[in-house]
């Protein structure tokens, strides 16, 4: 965890009980057997007394607990509780960073993971919510703001620490791109909807032609002058880098799904107000949405009819539909309620489940690592004290790659959960998903 100015002799207080207590560290080659009351593998029916094992941030098996073969030497942890996968945030802000400026409308060359604070306490208070994976983004001022990141929410000193990459060592992110009023300003900004499509269009059609000339080229002297904002939209355009993007009203909606057949590009929609409006067509275009909740504090015309039962209108037509907070519209500690509300309002309980981790994992393209409890998976899990859906529950425990890094019962843990002085210090919150006036910095607000 963080340490800030810390005594010399609390710090040595800290260092021998850390040395003295290791009844919950495990170390890196441990097997560690992991009993709950029960376990909701979401891939699967749920499993009363259940037993997980891990080893190597990795998950070995998992089944009842008369089932599972113990390792010899394996150390064994009951759990008063419920297990299941940690969750996955496909939208938040965290970390303080920001995307753009004011100097043009599109720029696909920011990485928003250069500006990250990976000790900011919003990481602390995510771990406390049960999110063990989110989707950093820049916002949505702009009609494409930036290069998002996909992170794992580690007790790291820096980003590197909580990168995902994938085998070729990339790191993995999408591409954040928004409509509506949001990008609509003075220029160099789009006065209108049309021009905001009108202007990604013909970015788009730039990077199409850039492609064509640095891979038709065989002739290194011959090929044009290395562009990183075109070659991040050449990975947008190959499918490696999926397009998350803002768009609320039912036309904005469709204006990204026409862009995203013109141009063969993969997205997500996110935030979808009226994605009930245009339940089929997204369905039609086999597109993902991740949809919001309680969006937009103060109100916003673009959300007006936002609907709690989008989450199941969208199920029923076969979208594939996940949950995310945009933290800080939707405090990262109350994710569990965006999907009992759904469910309240329609959505069935194995979707609206699924939609705050195996299918958000799928829309990050982490499928295949997290998201359910599975052998092989990555041991990103947390323990409750009852059922998910219920608002009585509270996350009691959060392990990510295994390691134990939220525990309620810690009192450093639970100022990050329940709050009081001192759970904010150094957390800076930005204004990101509206805009502000001409920079982002005048928006930041740092939180005691």
């Amino acid at each position: 965890m963080r340490i800030r100015k810390t005594s010399v002799l609390t710090l040595f207080l800290l260092l021998a009980g850390a040395a003295l207590g290791q009844n919950e560290a495990e170390t890196a080659s441990e097997t560690v057997a992991y009993r709950a009351s029960r376990i909701i593998p979401i891939v699967g029916p749920e499993i009363e007394d259940g037993l997980l094992l891990v080893r190597d941030g990795k998950i070995l098996a998992i089944g009842a607990a008369g089932s599972v073969a113990i390792p010899d030497g394996s150390r064994s942890v009951e759990l008063e509780g419920i297990l299941m996968p940690g969750l996955v945030d496909t939208h938040s802000h965290l970390g303080g960073g920001s995307g753009g400026d004011s100097s043009a409308p599109i720029q696909p060359d920011c990485r928003i993971w250069e500006t990250i604070d990976a000790r900011d306490p919003g990481f602390q208070k995510a771990q406390a919510g049960g999110l063990t994976t989110v989707n950093v983004m820049p916002g949505s001022g702009h009609l494409l703001s930036g290069q998002t990141v996909y992170l794992k929410i580690r007790d790291a000193h820096n980003i590197e620490g909580m990168l995902i990459r994938d085998p070729d060592g990339w790191v993995m992110g999408g591409m954040k791109m928004a409509n509506g009023t949001n990008s609509i300003r003075a220029a160099p900004f789009p006065g209108t909807r049309g021009k905001s499509a009108a202007l990604m269009r013909q970015q788009l059609v730039r990077a199409q032609e850039y492609r064509a000339k640095t891979e038709g080229e065989s002739d290194p002297a011959k090929r044009p002058a290395r562009d990183l904002g075109l070659e991040a939209l050449v990975e947008v355009l190959t499918g490696k880098r999926i397009v998350h993007h803002h768009t609320h009203r039912h036309d904005d909606v469709t204006t990204v799904l026409r862009l995203a057949r013109e141009f063969g590009f993969r997205v997500v929609l996110h935030h979808v107000s009226e994605g009930w409006k245009v339940a089929e067509e997204i369905a039609a275009a086999k597109a993902p949405c991740s949809i919001i909740v309680i969006d937009s504090p103060g109100g916003k015309l673009e959300a007006i009819e936002l609907s709690f039962e989008t989450g199941g209108v969208l199920e029923r037509a076969g979208v594939q539909t996940a949950f995310h907070t945009d933290d800080g519209i939707t405090d990262s500690r109350l994710f569990f309620r965006s999907a009992a509300l759904a469910v309240r309002a329609g959505m069935s309980r194995k979707a609206a489940l699924e939609g705050l981790t195996i299918t958000a994992a799928k829309m990050l393209d982490l499928g295949d690592r997290i998201g359910s409890l599975e052998i092989g998976k990555d041991a990103d899990f947390i323990l409750l004290s009852g059922d998910p859906l219920s608002v009585y529950t509270k996350v009691l425990g959060t392990w990510v790659d295994g390691e134990r890094v939220f525990d309620r019962a810690e009192p450093k843990d639970r100022l990050w959960a329940v709050g009081g002085y001192g759970a904010s210090r150094g957390q800076v919150m930005h204004v990101l998903c509206g805009w502000g006036g001409e920079d982002h910095d005048h928006d930041r607000e740092e939180t005691r």
